[in-house]
């Protein structure tokens, strides 16, 4: 017999011997061959201890279609589709029954429930799907050019939620758009981004990581380890951390999109009087930092660009990057090649 885990017990009229008695519920790793592919998943069984071990296995009508439905979801996650339950969680998301989800969407009525049980999307539905998964925009987009299958309150009611959804993402996911948006020209591995594609979750950690070991860090002084944090990483491991590319600027180097990145929300950022009454971004560390994005030898350098620059005030680092060859060999508004790495001054 295969190896399988006790569940539980239950009393229960046993279809294989027709008496009622105690039967056990049972599981264990199964294999099937889906649209040609072998996938495996966890099968659920009821075990009647009465019956000869060749035939004393059997499956409730419900416990054969969770069996499938896990089979088909095994298969879902090979193929790198939606499972069952994240469609549902879509759904549920924006409080959508399954017939609006599929009215929203263009699709048949029946399109959804069969997904959630029993058929599985091809690529192009799935698509659809993960439009509207974290783009709330998307599937207002979706009611607008769906609204003739709504009665007028119907798309009303589908219209406040998906709004309530915005407002949950809010800055965040807004400015993270209009961020990658200003990245847009920069989505291949170059030497203006120093071979590393824009990461914001590693961007938000190295932001923190940095304001939490920096007293008094504003946005100038900021910039500038930032510029000097990546341009170490590609100086010494040919990669920089971040994926920002920065411009030569009065200041000294400044990221492009620098507006947007300060309006992160993982980003703590408190907006605070400074000389002459101007007001001055003072960044602090974030709670909802994750640290983890950081390797080990992303830390060596930040540790590095910190120890040497903890103490500088934003004149004085701006004055040193200005003594960089990246500056003085770039013109205003010239993109800084990471080229001009292997040129910074030891430290």
């Amino acid at each position: 017999m295969e190896s399988n885990t006790l569940i539980r017990k239950v009393h229960m009229n046993c279809p294989i011997c027709d008496k009622t008695h105690e039967v056990e519920e049972r599981k264990r790793s199964a294999s099937i061959t889906m649209k040609g592919e072998d996938v495996t998943y966890e099968e659920r069984f009821y075990l009647c201890n009465h019956a000869p071990d060749e035939e004393n296995e059997f499956e409730t009508g419900a416990m054969a279609d969770d069996n499938l439905l896990k089979a088909r979801n095994a298969y879902r996650i090979k193929m790198g589709l939606l499972t069952s339950d994240e469609i549902v969680a879509i759904r549920e998301n924006y409080g959508l029954s399954q017939i609006d989800l599929a009215r929203l969407l263009g699709w048949g009525e029946a399109t959804i429930s069969r997904y959630e049980s029993k058929a599985i999307q091809d690529e192009a539905y799935d698509t659809m799907l993960r439009l509207i998964q974290n783009n709330p925009l998307q599937a207002l987009d979706f009611l607008k050019k769906n609204a003739d299958k709504f009665s007028g309150a119907k798309r009303f009611a589908i219209r406040e939620k998906i709004v309530e959804q915005l407002d949950s993402y809010g800055k965040e996911y807004l400015t993270r758009q209009a961020f990658e948006g200003e990245y847009a020209n920069f989505d291949e591995p170059s030497d203006s981004n120093g071979y590393t594609l824009l990461n914001i979750d590693k961007l938000e950690a190295v932001i923190s990581y940095i304001a939490k070991r920096v007293n008094n860090l504003f946005k100038v002084k900021l910039m500038k380890m930032l510029w000097y944090s990546d341009s170490m990483s590609y100086r010494d491991y040919g990669k920089a951390i971040t994926g920002l590319v920065y411009r030569h600027e009065s200041m000294g180097a400044l990221p492009i999109g620098h507006y947007s990145l300060m309006n992160l929300e993982n980003i703590n950022v408190q907006e605070e009087a400074g000389y002459n009454f101007d007001s001055m971004l003072h960044i602090y560390p974030s709670e909802h930092a994750d640290y983890s994005v950081l390797t080990n030898r992303d830390c060596k350098i930040l540790n590095a660009v910190i120890s040497k620059f903890v103490d500088y005030k934003a004149a004085e680092i701006v004055e040193y990057m200005h003594e960089e060859k990246a500056y003085s060999q770039t013109s205003q508004g010239e993109i800084i090649s990471f080229c001009f790495a292997k040129e910074l001054k030891k430290f």
